[in-house]
């Protein structure tokens, strides 16, 4: 292992496909030194957002010495970190973005576009020192941007806070290459493998030399509007954001590579956590060495205004290098020399655009948009407003989360907005319950669709869920995996619950599973009470971006034994990840398969892993059949996803690996035998029913 003096080898090490259990104890009570009562999102409402901000704008101007402020100011540094701090979001899973503070943590700290960020984060380190707890670093990463661009003259949407930090890195799979800037996630060009957004390991966004330093304008628009779909943004602002941050600052390429050193984590401990450390001439400002690109693309570059356009479309280019090697461009026959001020001294240059500055310009799809803005600066600056608001909060979720007196007022669609709902009264709960089990609906019925309406959630972006009832709406309602015609039958029938008492759609469904697993859990002779709150909404199809939503339909589901469409991860891994997003620990994941199992939960009634002749009683059967002695196992497809079984004493099952899992990897084994034991039938149904509430009010921060 390059650089390492003793590698202590792990499990992992010895066993490479063994699953990693770790992801599901994430950010555990006993790492968080605030201790697990602290409420952040309470702490930083007692702050003064006003002078936060002012001490951020100190900031900007007072240059340091051993990093020197371009322009004067640290204005464009803090947008491009906040930048990348918040743009690593992607849609598919709802992972990366500006969350929770994670460019502080590997690899982010470490990656190649990120190089001295490190120093941006040190020059902001007395204005959270100041705050302590009451301001997240997850909240000024994000914050920082906001001040530096309203200093330079951008009228913004708004800022909200609300973002606690964590103190470990998120467990989060960034591409299969083992080299910074290498790329193996495109089968063929432009298809880039699920659930990927970048183009390249390390990068952000796409290559700014074009598609692996391949100065091909129109190719790198090719990515540019596949990465940027895949974060979430429309063509408009896409252009708007590659514009309005590239007229700002400037790319730093001031000489070759070959004597920088480390990155931050690789860096020795003398450099107390700062990395890239620059040999040439003073290592910083005019000496800087960053992406390795030198370009400057305004003649204002602290000044909000659309020259990033009027430059992009003045000149014709041609293809040059930086001092580094980089690949980049610079206006024909000397056009536009003197115009640009350097950032340190009295020297001038001329304009330089990247490859993606000139995609916007050769690109028609982006032309149009592009010459739009070059045109109209007021709706260039709208546009950039509502997508730097989208790009820097897109990751904090619902509205319900946000904090101070910055908010704004508008309802975006990607907020995934819910109107206010009507919390049931106590008394009533326990007859809706009744009237909800009158119908004729079975407890298989009830468990799928309370399961299918908010095991949509994620706890990466904090999306999905039962609140909003958006299972009866599209895209959800037509998904393969919610099987459409037996829910379009339940929703009918929930409806007249729902009328009857009303209360919203959203509240039924969830009451309606909580029921049912009372019921299952009664008729195996344990009762419990499964405790969820009311007070959902009901959105409406208007209120539903139905292109995002789709992100959420999962392609495989362990949790239903759907085995879908698999994008060549194991279905346990795939479980495993999907109990992830869900947020479950270890044994919450373990209860419910068994429990969801004997339900009678999954997709298409199928039999597999469903180990009981009683489907519908929750008992615990499927952790004794599954772990009882003398079964052998035998895969019946090619891929070795679905199995047959038979006991010694010829009882014949089948199952998949989602259910062999449990009783061939050794920690879940463990946890499985908790729950077979002679004496395990009400803890199993207390526990059950816990993870079960548990997932079906994961959304409901608006309680919180």
């Amino acid at each position: 292992m390059k650089g390492s003096v003793n590698h202590e080898w792990a499990n992992h090490d010895w066993w490479p496909g063994k699953l990693n259990l770790k992801v599901l104890a994430r950010n555990p009570v006993e790492a968080n030194p605030l201790g697990g009562d602290f409420d952040y999102g309470q702490a930083f409402e007692t702050l003064d957002l006003g002078a936060v901000k002012a001490d951020v704008n100190a900031v900007l101007t007072n240059s340091r010495d051993w990093w020197p402020a371009d322009f004067g100011t640290y204005a464009p540094l803090f947008v491009r970190m906040t930048w990348h701090a918040a743009g690593t979001y992607r849609l598919s899973d709802g992972r990366g973005g500006g969350g929770t503070g994670q460019q502080r943590f590997a690899p982010l700290n470490s990656w190649p576009d990120n190089v001295n960020l490190d120093k941006a984060r040190r020059l902001l380190w007395p204005v959270k020192k100041r705050y302590g707890q009451r301001l997240s670093w997850a909240d000024l990463l994000i914050l920082a941007g906001h001040v530096a661009l309203e200093s330079m003259g951008v009228a913004l949407a708004g800022f909200a806070g609300g973002r606690p930090d964590v103190w470990e890195p998120d467990d989060v799979y960034w591409g299969p290459e083992a080299t910074w800037l290498s790329d193996t996630r495109h089968a063929v060009e432009s298809d880039l493998a699920e659930p990927l957004a970048a183009t390249q390991v390390g990068l952000v966004y796409v290559n700014p030399e074009g598609p692996n330093g391949d100065p091909d304008p129109l190719a790198a628009a090719a990515d540019i509007k596949e990465t940027f779909a895949r974060m979430g943004m429309t063509l408009e602002e896409t252009v708007a954001l590659i514009a309005g941050g590239h007229t700002f600052g400037k790319a730093h390429g001031a000489h070759p590579d070959d004597k920088l050193g480390p990155d931050p984590e690789a860096a020795p401990i003398e450099r107390q956590g700062l990395g890239w450390t620059n040999g040439y001439g003073t290592g910083a400002g005019p000496d800087a060495l960053t992406s390795g690109l030198e370009v400057t693309w305004t003649y204002h570059p602290a000044r909000w205004d659309n020259e990033f356009f009027h430059i992009l479309y003045s000149y014709e280019w041609e293809l040059t290098t930086s001092p580094a090697g980089g690949k980049q461009w610079r206006p024909k026959d000397n056009g536009g020399d003197d115009l640009v001020q350097d950032a340190f001294g009295s020297g001038r240059r001329a304009p330089a655009m990247l490859t993606t500055d000139l995609a916007l310009r050769f690109d028609p799809e982006l032309d149009a948009i592009s010459r739009k803005f070059k045109d109209d600066h007021k709706a260039l600056s709208d546009a950039f407003a509502r997508a730097w608001f989208k790009l820097t909060h897109r990751a904090l979720g619902p509205k319900s989360r946000y904090r101070g007196s910055h908010v704004p007022a508008e309802d975006f669609l990607w907020q995934d907005p819910v109107p206010a709902g009507r919390p049931v009264p106590a008394d009533q709960v326990a007859a809706i319950k009744q009237a909800i089990l009158a119908t004729g609906l079975t407890v298989p019925q009830l468990v799928k669709t309370a399961w299918a309406a908010a095991s949509t959630y994620r706890c990466s972006d904090y999306r999905g869920g039962a609140n909003g009832a958006r299972i009866a709406l599209e895209p959800q309602k037509s998904w393969d995996l919610n099987e459409p015609a037996e829910l379009a039958t339940v929703l009918e029938t929930l409806r007249t619950v729902k009328d009857e008492f009303g209360i919203s759609l959203a509240d039924t469904i969830v009451l309606g599973g909580a029921a049912a697993v009372e019921r299952a859990a009664a008729d195996a002779g344990f009762p419990v009470a499964v405790r969820v709150t009311t007070g959902r909404g009901d959105a409406t199809q208007e209120q539903t971006d139905v292109e995002s939503f789709e992100y959420l339909r999962p392609r495989v589901d362990g949790f239903r034994n759907y085995l879908g469409k698999n994008s060549g991860r194991s279905l346990e891994y795939a479980l495993l990840d999907r109990a992830n997003l869900l947020g479950l620990a270890a044994p919450e994941l373990t209860v419910l398969i068994g429990g969801l199992r004997v339900l009678g939960a999954n997709h298409g009634g199928s039999r597999d892993g469903v180990l009981t002749d009683t489907v519908g009683v929750l008992s615990n059967d499927w952790f004794v059949n599954l772990l009882e002695p003398g079964t052998e196992w035998h895969p019946v497809d090619a891929g070795a996803e679905r199995f047959a079984g038979t006991t010694s004493h010829g009882r014949a099952w089948t199952a998949t690996r989602n259910d062999l899992v449990f009783a061939s990897d050794s920690e879940l084994r463990a946890l499985a035998e908790v729950y077979a034991a002679d004496d395990a039938g009400r803890k199993f149904a207390t526990d059950f029913a816990a993870a079960f509430a548990r997932v079906l009010d994961a959304d409901r921060y608006d309680l919180r």
